[in-house]
């Protein structure tokens, strides 16, 4: 299992360092900052989420001249992380990256506070579809064909951050439309769910497409769908969901940065302008499509608080109506 961990943090770095070219200018708002920021992540090192956070790192710290530090709290679905997060102080120096995770915590009251009065959402960072993956011990090589496997017995299937994420919201969902019979494994993120995978421990994983595009190319797994409603440039061949039977159907994230409630807007809206607009260079582009996943659209704090309100509306009525317990 070592042998899988040391490549698969391989495969990362050329991603994670391709961002070069000199600093940016230093901005500030205020005193802010003036010490350095740290970015909690739910999931463990090596996701596609850890990249998305270093790179997001990378660039806020080259635009305010502070450190920049990734502290990742795997484990419990993402809660750990998000209760952490809970604790910290409304003075921006505490980020949250997270995506439809945090909202599937609350609408499935898996944490004791109210997400949306709890955190205030600053910038979508980026948006990626996930990829669905085999080992050689699944046959299949369509979707249908992998029902039709699956009824002979149950496949096992990991991947995101564990039970309450939005792989295993999204796969059940996805279960009970197709028939498709399948047992959740919860492990700390993508990446050791890969490793999982890769080492014979499950039958199938989901994984962000920055994750799953490095882990398909050494061969060792098979990508079976785009989990997406798009074929992406990484995975150009890989047939999405939609087109092998399911139109409409996907499996998808976005990553926000999120802060303590009652931050100063002033620091929201700074945080905002830099990270979207160093998001959406294209040296940060390019390194992202690549990877197959795209830089956020920029927008407002007003109208991006707005869409997560309503996504989080989305993620509730979806819960309830299939009588999902996690």
């Amino acid at each position: 299992m070592k042998s899988y961990r040391i490549r698969f943090a391989c495969w990362m770095t050329p991603l994670l360092f391709s961002f070069g070219g000199s600093a940016l200018a230093q901005e500030k708002v205020g005193n802010y900052p003036e010490r350095p920021i740290r970015i909690i992540i739910s999931v463990a090192p090596g996701a596609g989420a850890d990249m998305v956070a270093r790179l997001t790192g990378k660039m806020l710290s080259e635009r305010t001249g502070q450190n920049v530090i990734v502290d990742s709290r795997p484990g419990g679905g993402g809660v750990i992380a998000s209760t952490t997060a809970a604790k910290s102080e409304p003075d921006g120096y505490t980020l949250y990256q997270n995506g439809f995770g945090l909202l599937m915590q609350g609408a499935a009251k898996r944490v004791d506070f109210d997400v949306l009065k709890t955190f205030d959402p600053v910038v979508r960072t980026t948006s990626q579809p996930y990829i669905l993956m085999v080992t050689d011990q699944v046959s299949a090589k369509s979707i249908k064909e992998l029902i039709e496997e699956s009824k002979a017995k149950p496949l096992t299937y990991a991947g995101s951050s564990g039970i309450g994420s939005a792989v295993h919201l999204g796969m059940e969902r996805f279960a009970k439309l197709s028939g498709l019979n399948v047992r959740h494994v919860a492990y700390k993120g993508s990446a050791p769910a890969i490793r999982a995978l890769m080492g014979g421990e499950i039958n199938m994983a989901a994984g962000s497409a920055m994750a799953s595009t490095a882990a398909v190319k050494t061969g060792k797994v098979r990508a079976l769908a785009n989990l997406g409603l798009e074929r992406i440039p990484a995975l150009p061949d890989l047939p999405t969901l939609s087109e092998q039977g399911f139109p409409g159907f996907s499996i998808d994230n976005s990553y926000n940065l999120w802060v303590r409630s009652g931050t100063p807007r002033e620091i929201i809206d700074f945080l905002n302008r830099i990270v979207s607009e160093g998001m959406n260079t294209p040296e940060v582009r390019k390194i992202l499509m690549a990877s197959g996943s795209t830089p956020g659209k920029p927008m407002s704090h007003a109208k991006l608080k707005a869409e997560v309100a309503q996504e989080y509306t989305e993620i509730v009525e979806t819960v309830n109506k299939l009588g999902l317990t996690f």
